[in-house]
């Protein structure tokens, strides 16, 4: 079995290179949020999700847009590519603006290109004297991925169409829809890319386009390749596709496919990135992308809520079909991937005493005046509350909680002694709490003063902590909206089956669905 510490100690290497990459002042740098998988200390193939953020210099970065054709031989990747374009056409134009170079590279196409100034400047490169061995040809695995399971069987070609579309010429020139301007440049030639990249000091790539698991990962340009010569690398996530068929191995979803191949390049390739690193607006979730969606809005400030709620989300895609996506502050009060929020189905909020930008706390009370629901952890009940300390520019909600949770948070016990949790089963019961077993436990968290709460609200769970008894979890409405807080939410939670099972329960209500039978 290879040795994981191995394989992290590489990506985190690479990580740390890239945040110490940029020579641009912080006004000018690219700051970039990205997710890799580390390996769990002493947990045999387990991995934990790591959120950090790099800072890039501009002119040391280039973006490889792969093999985005005009036409492709299967009819699923031509619509599927027709729904990533036109966001990787805003994406690659606002990466230009800021000084990144941006490559076109529509493998086998080049000859569609002989004369246009984006594809001489790739062949007039000076060619660089130390071109690594192996730039010219397709990239096998990295030496740490030679013991690893591929996570999909795409041996039948990728083709998710039903029946599977004929074999057929393609059209190899780039789709129209991503703009190819003079100052590009235009290759399909990993020696030229190295050539552009040593002349220009690039020691950034970022790759974006289609598929993931055959050419973004394997052409001479790719993935791998740019890894292996040393480069800072990045995949963004949400603008690449995958050549998988849904009725192969493991059998799930494509979407679920694309997935499970961009975690396997974020525990073993390189990080990923998603396009609202540099653009507003929710990331692309393609239209066959009907799971119920579960934004997560989590700070590290307090109880390891950046690592429980994203091994959680992990969790629900895997076991429940939820498309999750975590929402991670780094501790700040600034959450710019927050436009996709008017989407969700629901939002689980565990964030503590952060006065928002006021466009993003406009977003969350926006959301919440739509009727949608809410699941509220631990910090929650002082989420937006800096007691009248915002800063220039940002908002706080200091009645967020009586307002809009039903609380009246107040401080909390002994971080000592922990909870002795108890259900409150009424006489009809209730769908968060019915079959949750045992019906009394202990929690290693502190004991929130959250008495009174609201009368309209339904009791869940009592709190016990040296003789004082507190409400601890409970359901009640906002403006049409179902709200369910619980004041759990310390770390030692997460490893206890019945909040597992109550969390999972409290979502699948807030949302107005019967949890699905799992395997």
């Amino acid at each position: 079995m290879i040795c994981k510490n191995l394989v992290w100690s590489v990506l985190s290497a690479s990580i740390a290179i890239a945040s110490a990459a940029s020579t641009a002042s912080a006004a000018d740098a690219l700051s970039l949020q990205t997710r890799s998988r580390a390996p769990v200390d002493g947990a045999d193939g387990q991995f934990k999700i790591v959120y950090k953020t790099v800072h890039w210099a501009p002119e040391k970065t280039a973006i490889i847009v792969c093999d985005m054709w005009a036409r492709h031989w299967c009819d699923g990747a031509c619509d599927r590519g027709s729904q990533l374009a036109p966001r990787m056409n805003r994406f690659v134009t606002e990466a230009r603006k800021r000084g990144v170079l941006i490559v076109h590279a529509p493998s086998s196409g080049m000859k569609h290109y002989a004369d246009h100034p984006a594809r001489k400047r790739a062949t007039d490169a000076p060619k660089a004297g130390n071109v690594p061995k192996g730039m010219g040809g397709w990239a096998g695995l990295l030496p740490h991925e030679k013991k690893e399971d591929w996570p999909i069987d795409q041996s039948d070609g990728g083709c998710d169409d039903q029946p599977k579309c004929p074999s057929r010429p393609m059209d190899v020139h780039q789709t129209a829809a991503i703009e190819i301007l003079d100052e590009d440049a235009i290759s399909d030639s990993g020696v030229e890319c190295w050539n552009l990249f040593e002349q220009r000091g690039i020691d950034n790539v970022i790759l974006l386009g289609v598929h993931t698991n055959m050419c973004v990962i394997g052409r001479p340009f790719g993935l791998r390749s740019m890894v292996r010569v040393g480069k800072n690398v990045l995949l963004v996530r949400d603008l690449t596709d995958t050549m998988y068929n849904s009725r192969s191995e493991p059998q799930v979803s494509h979407v679920r496919g694309t997935e499970l191949i961009v975690e396997y390049i974020e525990k073993h390739v390189c990080p990923t990135i998603a396009s609202t690193a540099l653009l507003p607006g929710p990331a692309v979730r393609f239209k066959e992308d009907r799971r119920p969606h579960v934004a997560m809005i989590v700070s590290d400030d307090h109880y390891d809520a950046d690592k429980t709620l994203p091994a959680f989300a992990q969790m629900l895609r895997e076991r429940y079909g939820l498309h999750c996506t975590v929402h991670h502050g780094e501790g700040k009060s600034d959450f710019p991937a927050m436009d996709d929020l008017p989407d969700a189905d629901v939002m689980v909020l565990f964030i503590r005493r952060l006065a928002l930008p006021e466009k993003q706390l406009a977003t969350v009370r926006k959301y919440l005046d739509s009727g949608k629901p809410l699941v509220g952890l631990r910090t929650a009940s002082h989420a937006f509350d800096v007691k009248g300390n915002a800063p220039e520019g940002c908002a706080e909600w200091r009645d967020f909680d009586p307002q809009v949770l039903g609380g009246s948070y107040h401080g909390h016990g002994s971080n000592t002694t922990g909870t002795d949790v108890a259900l409150v089963r009424g006489p009809g019961g209730h769908p968060i709490i019915d079959g949750i077993e045992p019906a009394k436990w202990h929690s290693k968290g502190s004991l929130y003063f959250a008495a009174p709460i609201d009368k309209a609200a339904t009791l869940l769970m009592n709190g016990t902590s040296d003789g004082k008894t507190e409400p601890l979890t409970w359901t009640r409405s906002y403006k049409n909206a179902r709200v369910f807080y619980s004041s759990l939410g310390h770390p030692d939670d997460f490893g206890q089956k019945p909040f597992r099972t109550m969390l999972v329960n409290a979502l699948f209500w807030a949302m107005d669905r019967p949890v699905p039978e799992v395997n």
